[in-house]
């Protein structure tokens, strides 16, 4: 993946070779030399769209009931909380 920078000026000037650009990786559109946007293709967005599940989601995932989950039994002894 390769990151491209370009600024708002260059990206105004050929916005084809910004989009070509996104293919490889993202492109960050700079003013005044910080980054204010970044350029991404579709399929980039979409899987960093598609990664964010709530916890709901994830829980609820189809066959996660045939999961086990063994935990095993702290030995450790809890100590009540000190405040100062």
């Amino acid at each position: 993946m390769t990151t491209t920078t370009v600024s708002s000026r260059e990206f105004n000037q050929d916005v084809t070779r910004a989009k070509r650009a996104a293919e490889r990786g993202p492109v960050f559109i700079t003013d005044r030399g910080r980054p204010a946007h970044v350029l991404l293709s579709i399929d980039d967005y979409r899987r960093l769209a598609r990664s964010h599940r709530s916890i709901v989601e994830a829980l609820s995932m189809p066959g996660l009931s045939e999961i086990e989950l063994v935990v095993p039994r702290s030995s450790r002894v809890p100590r009540p909380a000190e405040f100062d």
